[in-house]
């Protein structure tokens, strides 16, 4: 769909707030645009969280992608509902699950209270998801769920290690060892246990997977090993 010009955007937020995620469902107005508005106008927030339960797939998916876009630049306005976003990694509904999990990641970055500390095991018990895309998801995030929490970074390689032998697919397996690498590659020099992360990285130099094996190959070149 194309984006809304300025005049169309401005004459559709000019209906009440509770008909903003009906224009949604309508495809009056993209979540783009409607992301734009809520960075500016964070009074919207309250219908857009709603939105998430609506049975319009284009409304909850429209809604999902909205607070995944805001979180990226406006963490902190949506910080307040961190809990809301950690208990909906419990949701029966996966695009749900996948956005919620970027938001999550992004929200770090404000987490004065330490509320994704507390809930760290129950994101993390997601690389055994049995959808790969969760999985990826996780690993996706933990580069910058690492920065924003150096005291975290141990517990996160940890788990990011064990991708070589959680009951996968060799394949799937495969494809996720290669974003591990990438995770790794951002924040390497907080890690610790680096020799155990260099190990790791290595072993995928034999991949059958030829786009990790690039991977590993270019991890170790800039990092000098």
């Amino acid at each position: 769909m194309q984006t809304l010009d300025e005049n169309t955007r401005k004459t559709i937020l000019g209906f009440q707030k509770n008909e903003i995620t009906e224009q949604l469902g309508k495809k009056a107005i993209t979540p783009d645009d409607l992301a734009e508005d809520v960075k500016k106008n964070p009074d919207l927030l309250p219908k857009i969280y709603k939105g998430i339960s609506s049975p319009n797939t284009n409304i909850k998916f429209g809604c999902a992608k909205i607070l995944k876009l805001v979180s990226a630049e406006k963490p902190e306005t949506l910080y307040p509902k961190m809990d809301f976003f950690i208990n909906l990694l419990d949701i029966n509904n996966n695009i749900i699950k996948w956005n919620v999990m970027d938001v999550i990641g992004n929200l770090t970055k404000v987490d004065k209270d330490r509320r994704f500390d507390k809930s760290f095991q129950k994101y993390y018990d997601l690389l055994s998801d049995k959808s790969i895309v969760s999985a990826a998801h996780v690993i996706d995030n933990s580069g910058k769920i690492a920065l924003a929490k150096p005291h975290l970074t141990q517990k996160i390689t940890t788990e990011l290690l064990k991708i070589e032998n959680i009951p996968r697919s060799q394949e799937c397996k495969n494809i996720l060892m290669g974003k591990a690498i990438l995770a790794f590659g951002k924040y390497f020099n907080q890690i610790d246990n680096k020799d155990e992360v260099v190990s790791f990285v290595k072993r995928q130099l034999d991949n059958n997977r030829n786009a990790t094996k690039v991977k590993a190959e270019k991890f170790l070149k800039k990092m000098n090993r």
